[in-house]
């Protein structure tokens, strides 16, 4: 079998236009797969420079050793299609460790070509830490080093207006834009001294040149194949030690930042001339809603209530008879009815995350979604229901059936089949259901938690005071005591 490399496998050359902090498995099976289409189908015509994001360089090597060469796998269902592709990606042109090259990391910011910067440092990346000074070699923070490229910049270039940089942060924040340019402030104004005659012109210089967008990225990427990893190799024709394998939907949400145009910035980053789900609009925060509302929502509450029924994965619970139905209805009846998109955008969203949820390549057990169920149902459903209450005049029988699902399944003990349910959430929460659950009353258990919002309702507030909501949980609980949890759901997507 052939080593992957450019001399068994052509790669591309392109000038060195991205900078990229990061290396890991989604931002190979997103962005440079996003960059590879671009090339391809555009007039884009560029290349990345990876920055090694932590001092642990055993990804970096593998793909050095590889030429920066490498295949995504996507898999999935695509517009009612089964898909499990193939793509080699060869947009990386070279890694460059900070930490133990310093200089080279620098000397990227004298690269006149370099336009773009894209981060993918985790949720914890994006931070000020005030320990990280200007002359540090790097900074420890990924702001603090971004601070430090863009000030050789200003140098560099003597504060040229064309000469900024496009900044697309990936990190899974809302308006993560927003704050990683309220961070590169800040390091500018800890390092003032530092600066000196520079601060005020270099401040100047990033706020008004340099273009911080925030985004939303979608696209599950469970990493590298391991069980399948030979089979794949023989496939491909390459020993690629670096696969990464990611499902086929895609979407990327880029919001415009307030110093440039719509039309500016697809000029500049033609994605959707590309024929790719990539959104370039006016506000991301209708997008991340919708994502959070209709992608995470349902997920929410369809695995207790799967779970409960005796059905142990999601594509399962997509193809059943009666939970099918349920999610359908929890999806489009009700939730999406709470959203400000167009209904026909929403729709189509909707039907992408029930192929995503179909997906015959995964088999994403219930129970690893029920992880802190009650707050996640506070920020996903709970909204929601509200809204359809105040817009419909009546509560939303499928998300309250979900919360009473949740209720129930915090009381643990075993399934039908004898299965143990064994909930999983913060000490407190498992403690007051376990109190609540000893009494044996099932309205002094819903009246219990309904109440609990220093624990887990939050601004949400007392829950009993929602109209209707602490009998129909009470009802709830109660049939599922007495009839199950399928008898129960079937009353709802039959009423």
């Amino acid at each position: 079998m052939k080593a992957l490399n450019k001399l068994t496998a052509p790669k591309a050359v392109a000038p060195e236009r991205i900078i990229q902090f990061g290396e890991g498995n989604f931002l190979r099976a997103f962005v440079d797969w996003i960059i590879k289409n671009m090339n391809d189908k555009t007039d884009f015509n560029s290349s990345v420079v990876c920055i090694q994001g932590t001092p642990d360089a055993f990804v970096m090597q593998l793909l050095e050793s590889q030429d920066c060469l490498y295949h995504v796998n996507l898999q999935g269902r695509l517009d009612g299609e089964v898909v499990n592709s193939f793509t080699r990606v060869d947009v990386i042109s070279r890694g460059i460790s900070p930490f133990t090259q310093t200089d080279a990391f620098l000397a990227l910011a004298d690269q006149p070509e370099m336009r773009f910067v894209i981060s993918n440092t985790t949720e914890a990346g994006i931070a000020f830490d005030p320990e990280c000074k200007l002359a540090d070699r790097p900074a420890a923070s990924y702001p603090g080093k971004l601070t430090q490229l863009l000030y050789r910049r200003y140098k560099t270039f003597n504060g040229a207006a064309d000469k900024g940089f496009i900044i697309m942060p990936c990190e899974l924040i809302f308006e993560n834009g927003h704050h990683l340019k309220d961070c590169i402030n800040k390091y500018i104004e800890h390092w003032k001294e530092e600066l000196g005659a520079d601060y005020e012109g270099f401040k100047n210089w990033f706020n008004t040149y340099n273009y911080v967008c925030a985004t939303l990225v979608d696209r599950i990427v469970p990493g590298f194949p391991r069980k399948e990893i030979a089979q794949i190799q023989e496939k491909l024709g390459y020993k690629d030690n670096l696969v990464v394998q990611g499902e086929a939907f895609h979407l990327w949400v880029i919001e415009r930042p307030s110093n440039m145009s719509l039309d500016e910035l697809r000029a500049e980053f033609p994605a959707e001339k590309a024929g790719l789900q990539v959104l370039i609009t006016d506000s991301e925060a209708p997008y991340h809603e919708r994502k959070v509302t209709l992608l995470n929502g349902p997920h929410t509450v369809l695995s207790p209530v799967a779970f409960l029924s005796g059905v142990n994965i999601v594509r399962d619970a997509c193809n059943h008879p009666v939970i099918g139905k349920y999610i359908h209805k929890v999806q489009f009846d009700e939730l999406m009815q709470t959203l400000n998109l167009p209904m026909e955008e929403l729709q189509k969203f909707g039907a992408d995350v029930l192929e995503r949820f179909n997906n015959p390549y995964v088999d994403h057990q219930v129970t690893s979604i029920m992880l802190n169920s009650f707050p996640k149902f506070q920020t996903r459903d709970l909204p929601g229901l509200k809204i359809y209450l105040e817009r419909k005049g009546e509560l939303p029988k499928g998300l309250v059936l979900g919360l009473a699902a949740l209720i129930t399944y915090y009381k643990g003990g075993n399934r039908e089949d004898g299965t143990p349910i064994v909930p999983q959430d913060d000490k407190k929460i498992m403690d007051l259901l376990t109190e609540l659950w000893a009494t044996g009353d099932t309205r002094k258990v819903a009246e219990g938690v309904l109440a609990a919002k220093d624990l887990i309702w939050g601004v949400q507030g007392d829950l009993n005071e929602v109209p209707g909501l602490t009998d129909m949980v009470v009802y709830y609980l109660d049939k599922i005591q007495k009839d199950g949890m399928l008898e129960t759901v079937k009353e709802v997507v039959e009423a």
